[in-house]
């Protein structure tokens, strides 16, 4: 199954892009993604225990199960206002 990732503040700098569509097993989690992504970006792995995530417009936890199509944002866990 395919899903979009858009990076949020200096997340984007860790990975040098502002989304990206990855590619998952069917009944993947949120925290395989992050497994995922932190082998492709290896900056973003420092950040893993403080990575917030939603899916859509929620905040969801590790084990919030992914669909095909489903936009999920990566937020560091502090942002400038």
């Amino acid at each position: 199954m395919r899903v979009t990732v858009s990076f949020y503040s200096y997340f984007r700098d860790l990975t040098g892009c502002t989304q990206l569509v990855e590619t998952l097993p069917e009944g993947s989690t949120l925290d395989d993604l992050l497994t995922q992504l932190a082998l492709r970006f290896p900056k973003l792995a420092a950040m893993r225990k403080s990575t917030l995530m939603a899916v859509g417009v929620d905040y969801q936890d590790r084990s919030c199960v992914l669909k095909a199509g489903d936009e999920v944002s990566l937020f560091p866990p502090v942002q400038g206002g």
